[in-house]
């Protein structure tokens, strides 16, 4: 994707409007595409990295699909998530899904990983929030425009 589209979308991406409507139309045109490619591709992946993410919901206990971006570590061994929630108010669903049943798995280019999520807190935290913001610096605004911390989950591949 070319430097200069990228930044612009970045810079739509940080927007209060943005954020408004994107919750509603963005993971429903990722969902649709997932399906109709088979796991093999997730349209805001073309502007960075992403994953669908299942998981158990904390109250419901059915399972939720839910595509997000993600930060890659170490070579596709593990994930950052980041509970942004586009820069508005509250937790996103997913994240409580995770605090209360940490064992998901996530779709990653067609592949399904069982994986383990771990809130990150501290230093380990701030460290992995200045990798995200450096990946995707609208994550720098979401997080001025609300007074809750971000969360943000390492995600690890389960040993078999």
């Amino acid at each position: 994707m070319p430097r200069a589209v990228v930044r612009a979308v970045q810079k739509v991406s940080a927007t209060r409007a943005f954020a408004r409507a994107a919750p509603h139309a963005v993971p429903a045109l990722d969902r649709a595409v997932h399906r109709l490619t088979r796991g093999k591709v997730l349209l805001s992946a073309l502007m960075l990295p992403g994953v669908v993410l299942t998981s158990t919901g904390a109250r419901s206990g059915r399972t939720r699909r839910t595509p997000l971006a993600c930060v890659p570590e170490e070579e596709g061994r593990s994930w950052l998530l980041v509970g942004s929630n586009f820069g508005r108010p509250g937790h996103p669903a997913w994240t409580h899904n995770l605090l209360a049943h940490p064992d998901a798995a996530i779709d990653v280019k067609g592949r399904t990983i069982p994986v383990t999520a771990a809130l990150l807190a501290g230093e380990e935290r701030e460290a992995a929030w200045r990798a995200a913001v450096a990946h995707w610096p609208p994550y720098a605004a979401y997080q001025a425009r609300v007074d809750r911390e971000i969360r943000v989950f390492r995600l690890t591949p389960q040993v078999r």
